[in-house]
């Protein structure tokens, strides 16, 4: 990619195949990922260093097999892995030391972009994971690397409070937006591709993106009533207020932009989502964070983990992580919790305790 600043101001952006050459669509225009896949097939061949490995890895049925948004990502960082490590020999790989060589770079990019570094490496690590099992290399030297950055929004939930604000004033398709998240714990990748077919008036069943996983949500009876109330306009559930759906062929960002537009208009913000910093949009609620809040609301409805990780596709591990970091702190969760300790007969004795003459409660008990 190179940046050009017209006569005008105006900064364009030119996107290029990096062994080629020859000039391609944006990232998030329909036709980007076939062109680029069509000039990888006139790439000079490389042999034997890791850019063979790339290639191998990016013309796979393991890569085809992502989603578009993911695949893009995926090549815009192993282009700048290349320009690294895309010369370096196959055989240098078995070395002990390369994992150090790797892990420096690592910290070379993560001292301003921890997280930038992560992905990076363990993209490549899956560059390795797939030759190794192919034979091509005996072992992934960056197998098991340790990550420079640890964010968890795992504790960060939509309040009661935070979502009356967010209704209050939104536009139509955006509550719906919100009640879906809440009432189905699903990501939004997944929310917004929802089609009416997925739904047959009494559950919801869907495949996710991430995880493949197939998982079947019973609708409360609020979500019931919106779904039902909704005018199907096409096949997505999810739609825009002319009933286009939420994402197109190259970006699924929209939806995004407008719930964020009304965040700010609804006062989450102190100035334009635009001009906070990283580490502010960070400590912000995000639609994302609807998806750890349904885990939070359904474990205070007594649901047990299990049965959370069958309505929302959370591992048992994940679902936990949430509920340790957030659960223990919710007065809903306290106060049921002390209303369960005085009410029950394993603990009546200490529910009798008290100070003065009668310190054991024996004449209460007797009474």
């Amino acid at each position: 990619m190179t940046t050009k600043r017209l006569a005008s101001g105006e900064v364009r952006r030119y996107y290029y195949h990096r062994a080629t050459g020859a000039p391609l669509p944006p990232p998030d225009e329909p036709g980007h990922v076939a062109a680029w896949a069509q000039q990888e097939t006139l790439a000079p061949v490389e042999v034997g260093n890791v850019n063979e490995l790339i290639r191998n890895y990016l013309t796979s049925l393991t890569f085809e097999k992502k989603a578009i948004r993911t695949q893009r990502e995926y090549k815009r960082m192993l282009t700048e892995v290349e320009k690294k490590f895309g010369k370096l020999p196959v055989k240098a790989l078995g070395s002990p030391k390369v994992r150090g060589v790797f892990l420096e770079y690592q910290e070379e990019i993560g001292r301003d972009r921890p997280r930038e570094a992560d992905n990076r490496l363990t993209i490549l690590s899956a560059v390795f994971r797939h030759a190794k099992l192919r034979g091509k290399i005996e072992s992934n030297p960056l197998e098991g690397f340790e990550r420079l950055y640890h964010g968890d929004r795992s504790e960060i939930i939509w309040t009661e409070s935070d979502i009356r604000r967010f209704m209050n004033g939104a536009a139509i398709e955006l509550q719906r937006a919100l009640i879906l998240a809440i009432h189905t714990g699903q990501r939004y990748g997944d929310l917004i591709r929802l089609r009416w077919a997925d739904y047959d008036g009494e559950s919801i069943s869907l495949k996710q993106s991430k995880t493949k996983a197939r998982v079947n949500v019973h609708c409360s009876e609020a979500l019931r009533l919106m779904l039902d109330a909704t005018p199907r306009q096409g096949p997505y559930i999810l739609t825009r207020v002319d009933g286009r759906p939420w994402f197109t062929e190259g970006s699924d960002k929209e939806l995004s932009k407008q719930w964020r537009t009304h965040m700010q208009a609804a006062g989450f913000y102190q100035r334009p989502f635009d001009e906070l910093t990283k580490a502010e949009k960070a400590s912000h609620l995000h639609f994302n964070d609807l998806r750890g809040t349904a885990v939070t609301m359904l474990a205070a409805a007594g649901v047990s983990v299990p049965q959370i990780c069958a309505v929302t596709g959370h591992t048992l591990q994940s679902a936990t992580r949430i509920l340790e970091k957030y659960l223990a702190r919710t007065s809903a969760m306290s106060k049921a919790a002390i209303l369960a300790f005085e009410n029950s007969p394993a603990t009546a004795f200490a529910n009798r305790l008290q100070t003065g003459a009668d310190p054991l409660g024996e004449g209460k008990k007797n009474a």
